[in-house]
């Protein structure tokens, strides 16, 4: 057998030829690269004894439940996690993975890949680790078509710091894992897989900071067979980005976007063949993003003091609505005005070659000095858009440096033109407790939705220790704690397209969610929505979208107003 260190001597000699004898890494680099300063320490609870049972924590209707715990269910004291990723199984929603980088002790900076599964929706985690004693950061989880679980992690060797990625895949929900494929990459890697049934369906793309890699210049792979290869890296086209994300679009187009290497702006690029197994991917441009500021980390004083205060992201609309084929942007920038951060988006309609103004989606006000931090973006089927974020605005000692932060929570049902009012989801906690060894609290969080809701994987300190917890945040689009599926199972109210968003809900403009409900109560009388009412409310202005534009030309058809 392979030792892995052959294995990954081998790949970075390959990695250097292709790449015309360049070196293993950049010299031009920016920040803290990753790399084992501490030694490897085989008892994974840190030496210490169980803190009791799994943390709960409940912010009204929002329950956070501890994922990094013992096989039997148990919080460990001493540890740190942070840098959590999810993904559900397409099949079966109820099977679930989050991975995380899990510090053994407080103290050191060495650290391994976290990773827990749970098969009940979330309710209960049990843990693991994987390819144990190995150094890895940065996890990156994905679900293929078939319910197949990817975890994707940056692997560093010392002393040599050869920087690569390590990719274990799942066919049994997260319970057992295959030994990891090896692949090109660097550090701060992100990867999606296409699941859009097209050509491409299964392929995985992986793209990394071009400044710490085994292969510079090279920021960019694939897989075409379901992780088992990648093929020999290729650079995307100048300006080259970091500190970014990825996404397929509906028609199998990928996207990728990030911070240009001067963190003076954001761009955007695109591939429309990098579905296309036949053919060397190519990218049809390069855009910039107009977000209203810029992105950052390694401040201090900040809530992330070593760390980011967030990536990039971008996503795509799936829905078969008119916004179909969208593509959205956000990320916590520092705006050109008296704020320190803010969560900013903009949206494409013409496939990533333009973008839109950037819109503020936290709604505290302007100049208060709060902090914005860590925002994070998710697309459901629908085309509904989630975003949370952690924020400031409630520290009760504002300016004394702490940064006392809420997950914050926001919605928009109009592809971003509009969200609604932002929801603390969390407890307040300091997210300078547990530091391990690096003061930060990792560099990002993650989120997947559906037509139900999100999912989000996210690191608090609610036990005064950093801990990866599970959030589950209910699509309810009227704002009366009654999640939009079950109003529509309990014939409550409409849903005429059978897009699981509740057709009151679905514009902003023209009549109110109180004018629908009277005339819905006129019509169909007092108990259940009678399916008539679906038959009188039609598309009338055939945008592809029952919404209360169509409401109020059934309102006018029956008022004569």
């Amino acid at each position: 057998m392979v030792s892995r260190q052959t294995a990954y001597a081998t790949a970075l000699a390959l990695t250097l030829c292709y790449a015309g004898a360049a070196p293993a890494q950049s010299t031009n680099n920016l920040g803290p690269r990753e790399f084992p300063d501490d030694p490897f320490i085989p008892d994974e609870t840190g030496g210490t004894a169980s803190g009791g049972s799994a943390q709960v924590w409940v912010r009204g209707a929002y329950t956070s439940i501890q994922v990094n715990v013992t096989a039997a269910g148990q919080n460990i004291l001493g540890d740190a996690a942070n840098e959590p990723s999810i993904a559900i199984d397409p099949l079966n929603p109820a099977r679930m993975v989050i991975g995380w980088r899990q510090f053994d002790t407080v103290a050191s900076n060495f650290r391994q890949a976290g990773v827990a599964y749970s098969h009940d929706g979330g309710h209960t985690w049990l843990k693991n680790t994987l390819d144990h004693g190995q150094f890895q950061s940065d996890p990156v989880l994905l679900t293929d078509s078939l319910g197949n679980f990817y975890y994707v992690s940056l692997h560093v060797e010392f002393p040599s710091q050869t920087y690569s990625v390590d990719v274990f895949k799942s066919v049994d929900g997260g319970v057992t894992w295959l030994p990891p494929i090896l692949a090109s990459g660097g550090d701060k890697e992100w990867a999606t897989v296409d699941r859009t049934g097209g050509i491409g369906d299964g392929n995985i793309y992986l793209n990394w900071n071009v400044q710490f890699t085994c292969c510079w210049p090279n920021d960019f792979t694939r897989s075409i067979n379901g992780g088992v290869s990648f093929q020999s890296p290729i650079a995307v086209p100048q300006p080259s980005m970091k500190w970014g994300t990825s996404d397929v679009g509906p028609d199998g187009e990928l996207y990728l976007v990030g911070t240009v290497l001067s963190q003076t702006g954001h761009v955007v690029a695109k591939s429309s063949n990098a579905q296309d197994s036949s053919v060397t991917p190519t990218f049809d441009f390069v855009a910039s993003i107009n977000l209203g500021g810029t992105s950052g980390g390694f401040a201090s004083p900040s809530p992330n003091p070593v760390g980011l205060l967030g990536q990039v992201w971008i996503a795509t609309d799936h829905s078969a609505g008119p916004r179909r084929g969208n593509v959205y942007a956000l990320a916590s920038v520092n705006p050109f005005d008296l704020d320190p951060l803010d969560v900013m988006f903009s949206r494409s309609v013409d496939g990533g070659m333009t973008w839109s103004n950037p819109v503020r989606v936290n709604d505290d006000l302007a100049g208060t000095n709060a902090w914005q931090w860590f925002g994070t973006m998710s697309v459901a089927p629908n085309g509904r858009i989630y975003v949370i974020w952690n924020d400031t605005r409630n520290d009760p000692f504002p300016g004394d440096s702490v940064f006392i932060s809420e997950v914050f929570h926001s919605f928009s049902l109009d592809g971003g033109l509009t969200w609604s009012a932002n929801t603390s989801v969390s407890p307040a906690f300091n997210p300078h407790l547990g530091y391990p060894n690096q003061r930060k609290i990792g560099d990002y969080y993650h989120m997947v939705s559906d037509n139900g809701g999100a999912s989000l994987a996210f690191a608090a300190t609610f036990n005064d220790e950093q801990d990866v917890y599970f959030l589950r945040i209910i699509a309810d689009c009227n704002g009366n704690n009654i999640d939009d599926q079950s109003e529509i199972n309990d014939d409550a109210t409409v849903d005429c397209n059978d897009n699981d968003i509740l057709d009151a809900c679905e514009t902003d403009a023209g009549p109110t969610l109180t004018d629908f409900a009277a005339l819905q109560r006129n019509l169909t009388g007092p108990g259940p929505v009678a399916l008539t009412f679906c038959q009188m409310l039609l598309d009338s202005d055939q945008d592809s979208d029952i919404d209360l534009a169509d409401f109020a030309e059934l309102q006018r058809v029956f008022t004569g107003r």
